[in-house]
Formats: structure tokens, sequence, C-alpha cells
């Protein structure tokens, strides 16, 4: 099976700040979307008002919430923003650097 390549346009995911635990959770489910699953609550939810393919990879850390906005296209599953969430929102400055590095991605 062809495994969809992941397209790192922003963050990484990594031990600090990520403990051991969070990152391989990461790396974990970010295989299974490069392998072709929909992955569904409590692991990600989708991101509507981004795109009808992007979603919120959710990585519960001890005390604090990983998320991973990424998109999924037919020929790579690209990270737009890795980013500990704070509030119960997702941040307008991160929504819009998103739909801001999606207009930058596709006009290559």
């Amino acid at each position: 099976m062809m495994r969809k390549p992941l397209v790192w346009l922003h963050g990484e995911v990594k031990t600090p700040p990520f403990s051991e635990k969070a990152r391989l959770e990461a790396g974990f489910l970010l295989a299974r979307l490069q392998e072709g699953a929909v992955l569904s609550m409590p692991y990600s939810r989708p991101m509507p008002g981004l795109g009808l393919h992007c979603r919120e990879l959710r990585i519960t850390d001890g005390p604090k919430n990983w998320r991973l906005i990424y998109r999924v296209d037919d020929d790579a599953v690209l990270i737009l923003e890795v980013f500990l969430k704070k509030s119960r929102q997702t941040p307008r400055s991160v929504l819009e650097v998103c739909k801001k590095r999606m207009r930058l991605y596709d006009a290559l």
C-alpha cells in the first residue's frame, strides 16, 4: 500500500515540548492518515471553516492539549499548524495563518 507523504507547512512534533507518549501518539495517528484512514472523535474533528478536507488532530498530553491542523489531499497530508490549545475556541490568528499557508501551497 502506498503511503501519502506528510508535507509540513509549519511546526513539528518532538520531545520536548511534547511528552514522549504524546509524540508517539501523534506519530501513530499521522501514520494512519498517511495510510488513508479517516479519523473521527476523539482523535480528529472537522474544521469546515478552513475547507472541505481540513481537520484538527487532537493530542492530549497530561494537562496540555496539542492540536495539529491538517488537510488531506489526494497526494499528501498537509500539516498546516501545530499549537498548544489553551481555550475552547481555536484562535482566529491560527485559522488565518492556516488559510494563508493553504493559499501559498495551492499556488505552487
